[in-house]
């Protein structure tokens, strides 16, 4: 009995833990207007299993307006790790910090770690033909995003076209 009362506890946590939203990036399409960037581009910015092949803005009258830059990182990685105290190939200039100059510094191996995220980062800018029109309507603007590999461009998505940023 006293086992069931220790293990109940445990059980009730655990299948509370099911229902938490999964942590890491998600796959998703977003565009915006990147505060600091070029005035009047549109960045779309796609986390998705499949590259993204294209990016139109289409105007209420159904005039398409591609992308002028288009950017897919297969699996991008990061690459982290600590350099030992004696690395010949770091100045103190390049931020040894002076470390390497102690006498007798051992430090032990050096420990590189390396984390890919396996899904495909891509980004495309498309930059506005009527920068005023599109101000005034933007409501009835959309963006159509496809997703392919090779010629098979099968994912075809429309996504909300941005608020332009005031001013």
């Amino acid at each position: 009995m006293r086992r069931l009362l220790i293990i109940l506890p445990i059980a009730i946590g655990l299948a509370a833990c099911t229902d938490a939203p999964p942590s890491g990036p998600q796959q998703g399409v977003k565009a915006s207007f990147p505060p600091g960037a070029v005035v009047n581009v549109i960045r779309v910015d796609a986390l998705d299993s499949l590259p993204l092949r294209g990016a139109d803005l289409v105007a209420p009258d159904g005039v398409l307006t591609p992308a002028g830059f288009l950017d897919v990182d297969p699996a991008p990685r990061t690459i982290a790790g600590r350099n030992t105290g004696n690395d010949p190939w770091r100045s103190s200039m390049l931020g040894n910090n002076g470390i390497s100059q102690l006498p007798n510094t051992q430090f032990a191996a050096p420990v590189n770690a390396q984390d890919r995220l396996l899904l495909m980062v891509s980004t495309a800018e498309i930059t506005l033909p009527d920068p005023v029109a599109y101000r005034r309507n933007w409501q009835n603007y959309h963006i159509r995003v496809s997703f392919g590999a090779g010629d098979n461009q099968a994912d075809v998505r429309d996504i909300a076209a941005p608020e332009p940023p005031p001013g």
